[in-house]
């Protein structure tokens, strides 16, 4: 175990909701790890798209992989991943292998053999796979890559299912970082979402990853859950701070069952209202801040010595669809079913069922199903938003001057800013435009007013707060 429980009485630190956040918190917006974001894709980008882009990848150019492991045990009812529950191993022998496959094919298309600093392994259940299927795919990948000697692997793993065996292949094949799911300890809740995980479970996963090697771990909490309350949510917190990770992920539960069918299963009544939900997000991060962490834009927490706060401290932050990160590449290439890439010239996404993908692999074909070609004004707003997001505010002048471009031609089209700026959420000074200390987490918002795209919010998106 490491460190102490900070003992915080529940109501101590928080303050009710403003009107603001009744007026921009219910709003459903992106989270902001692309611009523009996923629902924007289309058809228009084609499998012979994607073989030009890979030809144009610079030699010179260092890129980051994403592959993605859909498949799971048990189905979280909370989940908005996209995932697949099997008992069997052979579906997914039958992807890695198609996997290897795709990655044949992607690579045949670049030039050169490009050189990877980062590679992040998603689910699903990364660790689903054996162990010797993890050391067989990581030997691959350094086989068809160049993996520099300082490169970063994540694995987001479930505690429940980790098993020794799978840890020591971990620390094995170099993983460096890890993200356990946590969510809740809380049992009421467990039931509530199907997922039933004690913290022991989750102490000896953390403390085997360490003793494997694995020098930096995350956790990820949601808020906004059937039967959470304040109380709980420290309760949780106070847990996660014996076991000391290296960052928490602390995401607000984003419930669409019209899209994510399992999350009918979750009792609608039971869920907090908007008020409940910021109490509970505001508690989190008065814990965390109390107890040593820094938090990290809108929703992730760092030690101050992890990478991320640093990356903070010196405006280098950046934001992905991992979240927040230090990954400064251009280039990130995804494999595996609904896995989502980006270039220089736009962003790219697989087939999203695992049984489409691998037909269209075994085919002979690249799995693209859709995607985006980014115009100059998509990169100009893309550059606003993530700096809105990583450091609450922008230099719309430094920013403008790297697209060519002038602030005012920006805030001509910004019609939504003049009421954030009317309601206190932001102030513009010069070119200089910030959000308000007590307004960060509606960031979101701020960011919404500089997408072009954002039109009438719908239930894809999650509440704002």
């Amino acid at each position: 175990m490491h460190g102490a429980i900070l003992r915080v009485t529940p109501d101590s630190s928080i303050r009710p909701p403003s009107d603001l956040n009744v007026r921009y918190g219910e709003e459903r917006l992106p989270r902001y790890t692309s611009y523009p974001t996923a629902p924007h894709f289309s058809n228009a980008i084609t499998p012979h798209t994607y073989r030009q882009w890979l030809a144009a990848i610079p030699q010179q150019r260092t890129v980051s992989l994403y592959l993605h492991i859909p498949f799971c045990q048990s189905m979280c009812w909370y989940c908005g991943c996209n995932t697949t529950i099997v008992r069997r191993n052979e579906p997914v022998a039958e992807y890695l292998a198609a996997m290897r496959h795709e990655i044949d094919m992607v690579t045949d298309h670049i030039a050169h053999v490009p050189r990877v600093d980062r590679v992040h392994f998603g689910g699903g259940t990364p660790t689903i796979v054996t162990p010797a299927q993890f050391a067989d795919l990581m030997t691959f990948l350094r086989r068809k890559f160049t993996l520099l000697p300082d490169v970063e692997v994540a694995v987001e793993i479930d505690p429940r299912t980790l098993t020794p065996e799978m840890l020591a292949e971990l620390g094995a094949s170099g993983v460096t970082r890890a993200s356990l799911g946590v969510q809740s300890f809380d049992p009421v809740v467990q039931r509530a979402i199907h997922r039933i995980q004690s913290f022991e479970d989750t102490a000896a996963a953390t403390e085997g990853l360490r003793a494997a090697g694995v020098r930096s771990i995350n956790f990820d909490l949601i808020y906004g859950l059937p039967h959470q309350t304040v109380a709980s949510c420290v309760d949780t917190v106070q847990k996660c701070l014996q076991l000391r990770p290296d960052r928490l992920s602390v995401f607000g539960y984003a419930h669409v069952p019209t899209f994510k069918t399992h999350q009918r299963k979750i009792d609608e009544a039971a869920l907090p209202d908007g008020a409940g939900r910021h109490l509970q997000a505001n508690m989190i991060a008065c814990q965390l801040t109390q107890g040593g962490y820094r938090q990290i834009g809108l929703d992730h927490f760092a030690l101050p010595d992890d990478s991320l706060a640093t990356a903070q401290a010196a405006g280098c932050l950046h934001r992905n669809f991992q979240g927040y990160t230090t990954d400064a590449s251009d280039v990130l290439i995804g494999f595996g079913a609904s896995a989502i890439g980006r270039l220089d010239q736009g962003y790219v996404q697989n087939d999203a069922a695992p049984r489409s993908y691998r037909q269209r692999i075994d085919r002979g074909h690249l799995a693209i199903r859709k995607g985006y070609a980014l115009t100059a004004d998509d990169r100009l707003r893309a550059d606003i938003i993530e700096r809105i997001m990583c450091d609450f505010r922008v230099d719309l002048a430094q920013v403008c001057a790297r697209h060519r471009t002038s602030p005012e031609a920006v805030l001509r089209s910004a019609d939504r800013l003049n009421m954030l700026i009317a309601d206190g959420v932001v102030r513009l000074e010069g070119a200089i435009l910030a959000v308000e200390d007590d307004a960060r987490h509606l960031v979101r918002s701020v960011a919404a007013a500089f997408d072009a795209y954002l039109g009438t919010p719908g239930p894809v998106y999650s509440r704002a707060v």
